[in-house]
């Protein structure tokens, strides 16, 4: 059997966390967790169009193209694991033949990632759909590889946009005696409204404004593609402040 290394106790850390991003798309949540304090060391994505936008934007992060062939033997080491892996599979308006459908079906994949490369802290993204068939085996693969969980759904109209923007986001960490002071401050508890304020209003003063939808018209089919696919980075970075403050809390 292949041995894999142990996760970092929580109070082992140091900071600033560091994160690697697998079906990485536009980068929208890691954009969030650099915003929230973190470093991105890697990124995989395997659309073309994704990964020029992400050259653009991380363009002194290395890149790799398939989940299927990762962990590369000199990727380095993170903290923290983060992946929105394919919804089609499992979203309410697709056909929904489950997580074991040909899209969907690469979280066997991430699986496979995340027991190898024992991360301190596991973030995945999906479509609520993801709650009518498929949460299931995600908490059952990931309690087969020493990982407890939490999970919730947050919408992109609690941070000022204009449109609800529904998603799941599951946050798992490693079973053990060490890292119980970290599993008594949950991440996703009751919400914090002023975070989520505080998270609004920042991007209110940063970003120009947009239009209703936030796609302009002359945009090709590409960039809706990858637009439609990413997660919103104001959700990712209210999560990444919360991981943060849970890390230093404990430490």
């Amino acid at each position: 059997m292949k041995k894999t290394r142990p996760a970092a106790p929580v109070d082992c850390i140091v900071m600033p966390l560091s994160f690697g991003s697998l079906f990485a798309g536009i980068g929208g949540l890691d954009l969030g967790l650099e915003r929230a304090g973190m470093v991105c060391k890697w990124q995989v994505e395997i659309d073309p169009y994704c990964r020029r936008v992400l050259e653009i934007h991380w363009p002194d992060v290395r890149r790799w193209d398939d989940v299927r062939t990762w962990p590369q033997p000199d990727a380095e080491r993170v903290d923290l694991l983060c992946g929105g892996f394919p919804c089609q599979d499992v979203s309410r308006a697709g056909k929904q033949v489950g997580i074991d459908g040909p899209r969907s079906g690469l979280w066997s994949e991430l699986a496979r990632i995340i027991r190898d490369c024992r991360p301190r802290f596991v973030l995945l993204e999906n479509t609520p759909g993801l709650l009518d068939g498929g949460i299931d085996r995600v908490l059952w693969d990931l309690a087969k590889i020493g990982f407890n969980a939490e999970w919730t759904v947050l919408s992109s109209c609690r941070f000022g946009a204009p449109h609800t923007r529904e998603r799941v986001f599951v946050l798992a960490y490693p079973n053990g005696d060490t890292r119980e002071r970290f599993k008594r401050g949950r991440v996703f508890g009751p919400q914090d409204s002023d975070q989520e304020r505080n998270v609004y209003e920042q991007w209110s003063r940063d970003e120009p404004p947009r239009v209703a939808d936030g796609v302009s018209g002359w945009m090709d089919t590409a960039a809706n593609r990858a637009i439609g696919n990413a997660v919103d980075p104001r959700v990712s970075e209210f999560i990444g402040r919360r991981i943060v403050e849970a890390v230093e809390s404990a430490a």
